[in-house]
């Protein structure tokens, strides 16, 4: 073995969890912030849907029932219902779409090694509560078809909880809590695609297909112009809703098709530009008004005794508070025991239990699904709904009383990791290798040792306040 070969480099363990590229920080940052605000308002929207649908519930039936659009031989005469369910959602797992091909080129799956994380959490997120609603239902009263219900994450109501309770996530961790929900988005675009989709016409999927492949090329030869591709878009949404396969899984493969690298000196790549554009409406209006038509379900007594009492609404809760904290939580311990990753050392595990927790939010998949798992049976629909909400508003209160708990040492690592001594706009810890940077901080701390005490000379704190 030779002095360039050290014989302990085959066990040396890999830091998860660590301090973020700066770029991928950004990017992070900004994606983030849209979904934060977006959580909060599908917070809004799911209220104003309860109190809508006990208040006032003809009304609220009749807006929902109300059948908008054309009698085309493709039947896009749609209830404002199913035109939230199918079309509005079409827009934000486009945007899903994007995010994961930006992960998988450009993102934390990029590399098997630091993919393997975020994948075991995401699949062990699944599997468990699958599991725990199909022993729930495994009697002669359950409904095993609703499986899939308690299986995902909602990262935009998870976030709205962050921005209410306003707790200081480490950039790591939120990088770790969005990478999840995207992987955990594609697991429930597959499983809605193979699972929840029924009578295939094979003439409206094929010409989808063919629409993919024009919408391929168009984008590879370089056309631009919203005027082509909205209404190329509009036309494989509506084949793929014909086509008895879900509509969604169009806005997915056009997010997919999407390049997301950079070439030359552009600035963004188109993926990333367009992802700009409509991340604000997907965030901000189609998830939104989805959860306004999807999350009035009628609230009472005994129909929340039914949610504690009834395998199917108890499966969910069950599946989402327990399944998908315990199923992300051991699935990161398992990775980081079995393989060479280890926990970045200022972060503790009951930080990662915290953001488990917040992790079993499930919301906007999660009530699409119970629609999809229960088509001829809207009290079971609107009972797996009611379960949803019940079990996400508990995942909700579990991780605000953990976040909290840890708040402080959240903040100081935010603190940290945001100190900029110098002001130029760079945060410190992506430039204490660089010299030109230690020379500065030393002639500012020079100059602020001049000034004394109660001089007016710049200091090492001349840059933005901290």
């Amino acid at each position: 073995m030779t002095d360039q070969q050290p014989v302990n480099e085959p066990t040396r363990r890999r830091q998860f969890l660590g301090r973020l590229p700066l770029p991928e920080r950004t990017y992070i940052a900004d994606a983030l912030r849209t979904e934060t605000v977006g959580g909060v308002l599908l917070l809004i929207a799911a209220v104003v849907a309860l109190i809508w649908a006990n208040v006032w519930p003809a009304a609220y039936e009749s807006v929902l029932d109300y059948t908008i659009g054309p009698s085309t031989p493709l039947h896009l005469d749609l209830s404002l219902g199913s035109w939230a369910k199918d079309g509005l959602l079409t827009i934000f797992f486009f945007v899903a779409g994007i995010e994961l091909k930006r992960e998988f080129v450009a993102g934390e799956l990029r590399s098997p090694s630091a993919a393997m994380l975020p994948v075991i959490a995401a699949v062990c997120g699944v599997a468990l509560p699958a599991i725990i609603f199909a022993l729930a239902n495994s009697g002669s009263g359950g409904h095993p078809g609703g499986w899939a219900i308690p299986t995902a994450t909602d990262i935009a109501f998870a976030l709205g909880v962050l921005a209410v309770v306003g707790t200081h996530l480490p950039s790591a961790l939120r990088a770790f809590l969005l990478t999840l929900a995207v992987v955990d988005d594609l697991i429930a675009i597959l499983i809605i695609a193979v699972f929840y989709s029924s009578g295939i016409k094979f003439w409206a999927l094929g010409l989808a297909f063919a629409g993919l492949v024009l919408f391929w090329f168009l984008h590879r030869r370089g056309v631009h112009g919203w005027y082509l591709f909205v209404p190329l878009a509009f036309v494989i949404w509506a084949l793929m809703h014909e086509s008895g396969v879900h509509a969604t899984v169009a806005g997915v493969a056009m997010g997919l098709i999407l390049r997301c690298h950079r070439v030359g000196d552009e600035k963004y790549s188109p993926g990333e530009h367009i992802e700009h554009l409509v991340r604000p409406l997907s965030a901000g209006f189609a998830v939104p008004v989805f959860a306004l038509f999807a999350a009035g379900v009628a609230i009472s007594g005994p129909a929340l005794a039914d949610v504690f009492t009834q395998a199917t609404p108890l499966g969910i809760v069950l599946g989402l508070l327990v399944g998908k904290t315990v199923g992300i939580f051991g699935g990161t311990w398992l990775a980081a025991r079995f393989t060479r990753a280890e926990l970045n050392p200022q972060l503790k595990w009951a930080d990662m239990f915290a953001v488990s927790v917040l992790a079993g939010i499930g919301f906007t998949v999660s009530l699409l699904i119970s629609e999809l798992a229960f088509p001829d049976d809207a009290d079971l629909a609107d009972l797996s709904k009611a379960a949803v909400l019940v079990g996400s508003l508990l995942c909700a209160l579990v991780a605000t009383v953990l976040l909290k708990l840890r708040n402080r040492h959240y903040r100081e690592l935010c603190e940290e990791e945001d100190r900029d001594v110098d002001g130029d706009g760079i945060p410190d810890v992506y430039q204490q290798d660089d010299p030109a940077w230690q020379a500065r901080v030393a002639e500012a701390a020079r100059r602020s040792a001049e000034s004394g005490p109660g001089g007016t000379g710049p200091g090492p704190g001349s840059g933005p306040a901290r």
